[in-house]
């Protein structure tokens, strides 16, 4: 199946694992794996490798498809997912999470807890991946819950959006870097960071309000028990540990891996070389910068005198992980498959985008949402949007360094809608804010349609202003 038919066949497709998910209560990564498979049939995905005469693969069957989304996604985000969870878990159990709580409170009163969750996730960010930010500042998230009592849903959107928005329009971030290389403006990435905080503005804005206004309709799992009772309070909590740990132990588990990973991405943008160039960038990988938080987390936990539970708080991590990974693995294989059927090469034929240029501005953006949508991941239809526009820059009437700035944070805009279940951070998200796939489309896919929309129309003002 090609053309126009391809495209209702995805759309039908995302329909019905809406439909399995939230309304026939299949498990997401059942319904996933089987929408996957269903949809590599009808869009006529060979049933085997096919092989050339000296045996070298030319099209890959959907074993080996299924197969490479599944382990793809292991690849980039499993580890990473572990180590965060993990260091989440023990700040958690001694106490640290509570501290951190503390210390934020201090820092923005008790009043505004969700913009200050926001702005965090906003600047870490940056240097950061949305997903492994996410995941490392979630303790705080609920610890933030416990201290103010404020809406958890509330809190995980505005964390969620502070963190995507930052993913997609501010480099060291890699998608933002490689748009503003393939559109001929890596000399000028200051000013694409300039305009990326510029462009933040709105979106921030809109996900703040939209997340106090889904925060009123939904209870996540963590807000109340089984029977409807309100959980334990934050005083609480606090009384169970006692005296909590120093600040310095407490916030080194986070704030490390994060300097790491700025370290290692002002390094890379430098240019920098020899061994302690190397080093730091190698520190800097997200894997190995989890790593160090881990061994800081391993020394929180014996410093408060909790290292008898060390190993019952390593299985009780890799027993709360385990769905995740499984889930975004899965959307990993729809992602991979979607990417073989040949929908996105049909999208960005050439008489396709010539109709398109009229749209100016809009065009990226739309192109960038729909390749988002399809496969799933923002830094892919980042690249693949900005590969594609790069040679249309002077036909769109895109010429001056500010100009082009701009169509990068509309690419970047569009790579924001929407998220939903082929996307890793939804699962992210969704698990880690104690909410349901149901719940995770009203909140995380909704917010980022929302945050999407703020910035294109941010960008298309700051474009007449330009």
């Amino acid at each position: 199946m090609t053309g126009i038919w391809l495209i209702i066949a995805f759309v039908i497709a995302i329909a019905a694992m809406i439909l399995l998910i939230s309304k026939l209560k299949v498990h997401p990564f059942l319904a996933i794996m089987l929408i996957s498979l269903i949809l590599a049939l009808i869009a006529g995905i060979s049933l085997v490798d096919i092989k050339d005469e000296a045996g070298k693969v030319v099209e890959k069957g959907i074993p080996t498809i299924i197969n490479e989304g599944f382990a793809n996604t292991f690849k980039s985000i499993g580890i990473v997912i572990i180590l965060g969870a993990f260091i989440g878990t023990v700040l958690e159990k001694t106490g640290a999470a509570l501290k951190l709580a503390d210390m934020v409170i201090k820092v923005v009163g008790e009043k505004n807890p969700g913009l200050a969750v926001e702005l965090m996730g906003w600047v870490v960010s940056i240097p950061v991946f949305c997903d492994s930010g996410f995941v490392i500042l979630n303790p705080i998230r609920k610890a933030l819950v416990k201290r103010t009592g404020k809406s958890s849903v509330a809190m995980t959107v505005c964390l969620s959006c502070g963190l995507y928005i930052a993913h997609v329009f501010i480099p060291p971030t890699p998608g933002p870097i490689a748009a503003a290389g393939y559109l001929g403006i890596a000399e000028n990435l200051l000013l694409v960071i300039g305009i990326g905080v510029l462009c933040s503005i709105f979106p921030l804005i809109a996900g703040f309000f939209y997340a106090k206004f889904i925060g009123k309709k939904i209870k996540s799992a963590d807000e109340v028990t089984d029977n409807g009772e309100v959980v334990k309070t934050y005083e609480e909590l606090k009384a169970e540990f006692g005296k909590l740990p120093n600040g310095v132990i407490t916030i080194a588990p986070l704030v490390v891996p994060i300097l790491l990973m700025a370290a290692s991405s002002i390094i890379s943008m430098a240019g920098g070389t020899g061994f302690f160039a190397n080093l730091f960038m190698f520190l800097g990988t997200p894997i190995m910068a989890l790593s160090v938080g881990t061994v800081l987390a391993i020394v929180l936990l014996f410093v408060s005198k909790k290292g008898k539970d060390f190993y019952n708080i390593t299985n009780e991590t890799l027993k709360s992980v385990g769905p995740i990974l499984f889930i975004t693995a899965a959307g990993g294989v729809l992602g991979n498959v979607i990417s073989a059927s040949g929908l996105i090469g049909f999208i960005t034929a050439p008489e396709r985008v010539n109709i398109l240029k009229a749209l100016g501005i809009f065009f990226p953006f739309l192109l960038s949402a729909i390749l988002k949508c399809a496969q799933g991941s923002s830094t892919v239809a980042i690249t693949t949007t900005a590969s594609i526009v790069a040679p249309l820059l002077g036909a769109l009437g895109f010429a001056t360094p500010v100009e082009i700035a701009l169509v990068v944070m509309a690419i970047g805009a569009g790579a924001m809608t929407v998220s939903h279940a082929n996307d890793s951070y939804f699962w992210v998200v969704t698990n880690f804010g104690d909410m349901t796939p149901e719940q995770g489309y009203k909140t995380q896919t909704l917010m980022t349609l929302v945050i999407g929309l703020a910035s294109m129309v941010e960008i298309f003002i700051l474009s007449l202003i330009f």
